[in-house]
Parts: structure tokens; sequence; C-alpha cells
């Protein structure tokens, strides 16, 4: 039997209370589950917060996982994302230093190509604050790391997900 092993997202909304995030990642990390991504923040009720989640799991780990959950007294509702049309952004700034003026403009060119903005800017450095995709956030490393090799520090946040209202697949 193979495991078909691949990225699920887990949207909860919990008690917006001291400890939820705690014992949500504890029960996780207990379970030798490793998150891939985690995000949160109050929703419209203050005393309500949604997570998102990201693992790398199989149809039954995932199963357990939701169910596991589901059991939790902080949590009022466990949402799977899987397979559901979203709209996903996930918020990363990546710093570069010691450039040359010939580095700069390249910098400056691939942030326009990537629509990210420039955020703060030294006189031999600059920090790019990105809203991309996790997919064009790895891809944006990748380039940035082979231009300007051992010169970058990359700070990312987890992805943010929201379920499309429309019927269409938007990432």
């Amino acid at each position: 039997m193979t495991r078909d092993m691949k990225m699920r997202w887990i949207a909860l909304l919990v008690e917006n209370q001291v400890g939820v995030l705690a014992k949500v990642s504890g029960l996780l990390a207990g379970k030798s589950y490793n998150m891939q991504s985690l995000t949160v923040g109050t929703t419209e009720h203050e005393d309500v917060s949604r997570m998102t989640i990201s693992v790398l799991a199989d149809d039954v780990t995932f199963e357990q996982i939701k169910k596991q959950f589901n059991s939790m007294v902080e949590v009022i509702k466990v949402m799977d994302l899987t397979h559901v049309p979203l709209h996903m952004k996930e918020i990363m700034y990546v710093t570069l230093i010691k450039l040359s003026p010939q580095d700069m403009q390249s910098a400056f060119q691939i942030a326009r190509v990537f629509k990210v903005d420039i955020n703060d800017i030294g006189e031999d450095s600059l920090i790019l604050e990105c809203l991309l995709t996790e997919k064009s956030n790895n891809e944006l490393i990748a380039l940035l790391k082979s231009k300007f090799r051992g010169r970058l520090h990359v700070v990312r946040g987890g992805a943010v997900a929201c379920e499309s209202i429309s019927h269409s697949h938007r990432v």
C-alpha cells in the first residue's frame, strides 16, 4: 500500500483564548505530524480566531488530524480546504545586501516582474515585500539565490487562505 503524501490545508475557527495555539500545535507535535505552515489571526468576532494550517500527510493521517481537531473543546469549526477553490497568499520579506549599482538595477527589475514592492532601500541594500502564492515565492527565492548568492535573508510567514465565492479556481 503506497502512502499518498501531499500537502493538505485545514482551517480552524477557534476560541480566541490564551493557550489555544499551544494546544493545537501540541496536538500535532504529540502525534509527530509536521506543520508546513501555520497562520493565526482574529476574525470579525474578537473572541474567535482563524488558523490556517498546512501539513504533508496521507489520506488516513489527515482524517485522523481532522478528527482530533474536532474533539478539541476550543475548536469551533474544522474546514478541510485541500480540494476547495481558494484565494491564498503568504507574506515574505527578502533583504538583499551588499548590492552593486548593477545588482540594484537587477533587483528592481525582478521586483517589477514579480509585482513585489520595494519596502525599504539603503545605500547598497533593499527589502522586498512579497504578497504572493507559495509557488511564486518559491520561484522568486530560487531566482534571487541564483543572482545574489549569500547576500539575501528571507523572512516568510505562513499562507492565509479564504474560500472562493465564485466557482472558478483561483490561487
